[in-house]
């Protein structure tokens, strides 16, 4: 029984002593008393509702991401010892190209299982000229065949569009990508739609203050995709190795998580761009082989270059941080 039911029980044998004649004030205070004695004033006080910081390291990226300009999400992990840290790690964000590393994965397995090959050819997938929400799936025309592996490579080092759409029509769809990642045991993630029609009607919601659970994901959930994916939890060697190469040559995001790393660090990213939002996911080696999976989500900041300098600025402390062993953290309401 909840302690509201119990008060309203309480306060019903209080009425119940009125209408016999109890005196009123008296019957009032014992049943006070009587209520505080079974339950304890203490569990009438009022939930502490601040930042809780569970490390000194995730103090400092608090403060960073702090969040009255636009909402900032950010997971890390260490791989080899399993610390993490988050702030709004939990609240979902446009993936916008971020979801690339999953399409890979999900059309890497079928590698694995024998349904198609690296050297497969598809045709690349432009979009053509649509109203914004005209239709429930932007249309399209198919261009030059190439093989799936200069495919992924397009789709993760240059972030082509045409190519993940590409790959995405063979794998089945958004559905497709979502069984993968649930079987995979990561269910802070939904597709929705493909790459043309996401593009096409970017803008609809501001996702500094309102959260679209359409091709959304958490920045925990992009952590856990690319954990497994280093570990090798559900790819074979070479097709991990595919996504990892490929995440190495990117050329996109230059002023995001590689911006402020020190020469010496192996970053491995896929960064994302659509309206009022940035973000890069990635894993960072040192030269003594430790390796850091990180998530950024950054919405709002006035303009696309102060995001970006955020995602560095981030980035940067969760590396030095995890070299050593008055916060605005701002919510959102769910689109309906």
């Amino acid at each position: 029984m909840t302690l509201p039911t119990l008060r309203k029980l309480f306060l019903s044998l209080g009425a119940m002593g009125a209408a016999l004649g109890l005196p009123a004030v008296a019957a009032a205070d014992d049943l006070k008393a009587t209520f505080d004695a079974s339950l304890g004033t203490e569990v009438r006080a009022p939930a502490d509702f601040s930042a809780q910081y569970r490390s000194e390291l995730e103090r400092r990226i608090a403060a960073i991401a702090d969040g009255s300009r636009g909402r900032i999400g950010v997971f890390a992990m260490d791989l080899q010892s399993g610390e993490t840290v988050s702030v709004l790690g939990d609240q979902r964000f446009p993936m916008a190209s971020t979801s690339k590393i999953a399409i890979a994965a999900t059309f890497l397995e079928g590698v694995d299982q024998g349904r198609w090959s690296l050297t497969s050819e598809f045709p690349l997938l432009h979009p053509t000229r649509s109203a914004k929400f005209s239709s429930s799936v932007a249309p399209v025309r198919t261009g030059d065949y190439l093989s799936a592996i200069k495919l992924i490579d397009l789709m993760i080092t240059r972030s082509s569009n045409p190519a993940t759409d590409a790959l995405l029509r063979v794998v089945g769809g958004p559905q497709a990508v979502n069984d993968w990642m649930r079987r995979a045991g990561i269910d802070e993630f939904t597709l929705s739609r493909d790459i043309a029609t996401l593009v096409r009607d970017d803008g609809e919601y501001d996702p500094a203050a309102i959260i679209d659970p359409r091709d959304s994901a958490t920045p925990r959930a992009m952590v856990q995709l690319m954990s497994g994916i280093w570990q090798g939890r559900w790819l074979s060697d070479s097709s991990r190795r595919v996504i990892i190469s490929a995440m190495e040559r990117c050329r996109t995001g230059t002023r995001r998580i590689p911006a402020r790393m020190p020469s010496y660090v192996t970053v491995a990213h896929k960064t994302g761009s659509l309206n009022n939002t940035s973000s890069d996911i990635g894993m960072l080696t040192g030269p003594d082989g430790r390796t850091i999976a990180v998530a950024i989500y950054v919405t709002g900041q006035g303009a696309r270059g102060n995001r970006e300098a955020r995602i560095a600025e981030i980035a940067k402390e969760v590396f030095d941080g995890y070299q050593q062993p008055a916060r605005v953290w701002t919510s959102a309401t769910y689109a309906n």
